[in-house]
């Protein structure tokens, strides 16, 4: 698998660059949500993009570059407050692959300080060094979710437990933070994804399924795959039914509606600091963090989503569960539907 650049070793605490600490322009902050403005409108869980840059290429992955810089740690500190001033309630730290950014330590530990209650981190693991655990225990990670595309490397992933094995013992051995280990089906043969759910399984990691899905967004499994996938939902048992088995409804109608609360209940803000519905529609809708406010999250949870019958975003469907019994506008919003995209389905934090 194509891989370039030279990650650095570790994501340890270093002291901040002579450009992260120049001034910023000064912006002022959204007024703080009171408790049951919150409760009605505010976000639940936030995606914060902290680099693009990733040290793989899996062939399904739309999410990364070769090029970017890691966002400055000021720029990322100041849009951590901003997200908790709309007391957002968990914190993911995504990319790219976050490992690579120099101070993502400092970033975990400043989500602590700001009071965010889980502070999460998705990762392809690769990077991982007992070191950088331990880091991250000290500076308070609560959630790390990893997805192992297969058992060896093919065509489309390195990312599979092979090479990942050895980084994912220590993380069975250091790590004091909750870890989410994820089979997948679609980017390697069905049966190794069973492996990789039995290996979560006895290394205490909590398992969980995804689906590879295609350029339409549509599940569209082999009936190898679909054998797989419902021994693996036995293995889980009612945890593999997730936000209404919405997984189950897609692949046998192709389609499962839900009231789509991004933008108010789930927040997906880019490297550039734009809040968007979801990463798997960039540039669809789109809003500076910094000018985010109450009236933000109102408009965007009454706001019908047009690609909500086929979404596969399993952080915004639960993260709008919560509201399902709750009217919204049935007239989907004025905005281009999203771009054809590859990709496993987003992943989530219960």
């Amino acid at each position: 698998m194509s891989r370039s650049g030279a990650p650095p070793a570790t994501a340890r605490t270093v002291r901040p660059a002579a450009e992260e600490t120049a001034a910023l322009p000064s912006l002022e902050a959204p007024r703080p949500l009171t408790f049951p403005e919150w409760l009605r409108f505010g976000p639940f869980l936030a995606h914060l993009i902290v680099t693009r840059r990733c040290n793989l290429s899996c062939a399904y992955c739309t999410e990364f570059d070769k090029t970017s810089e890691p966002v400055p740690f000021d720029t990322l500190a100041a849009r951590l407050a901003r997200l908790r001033a709309l007391k957002t309630w968990a914190i993911c730290l995504t990319g790219g692959e976050p490992t690579l950014h120099p101070r993502l330590v400092d970033l975990v530990a400043e989500a602590r300080r700001l009071g965010f209650p889980r502070r999460q981190m998705i990762t392809n693991g690769l990077l991982l060094t007992r070191e950088l655990i331990e880091d991250l225990n000290d500076a308070g990670l609560t959630d790390l979710q990893i997805s192992v595309d297969g058992v060896a490397p093919n065509k489309m992933t390195v990312k599979t437990l092979r090479p990942l094995r050895e980084r994912l013992l220590l993380l069975e051995k250091h790590a004091r933070f909750d870890v989410v280990m994820s089979g997948v089906i679609g980017s390697a043969p069905p049966a190794e994804a069973i492996e990789v759910i039995e290996f979560a399984r006895a290394h205490g990691f909590r398992p969980r399924v995804l689906l590879l899905h295609g350029p339409s967004g549509q599940i569209d499994l082999s009936p190898e795959e679909l054998a797989a996938y419902r021994q693996v939902k036995r293995q889980l048992g009612s945890g593999a039914n997730e936000s209404g088995d919405y997984r189950g409804q897609l692949i046998a109608t192709g389609r499962a509606p839900f009231k789509c609360r991004a933008g108010s209940r789930y927040i997906y803000v880019d490297e550039f600091g734009k809040v968007n519905w979801c990463a798997q529609t960039r540039g669809v809708y789109t809003r500076e963090l910094s000018e985010y406010g109450l009236d933000d999250l109102m408009r965007q949870f009454e706001a019908a989503k047009p690609c909500n019958e086929r979404c596969t975003v399993g952080c915004a469907r639960s993260a709008s569960r919560f509201d399902e019994w709750r009217a919204q506008d049935p007239a989907p919003v004025e905005h281009p539907a999203p771009a054809p995209y590859r990709a496993v389905e987003e992943l989530e934090i219960d």
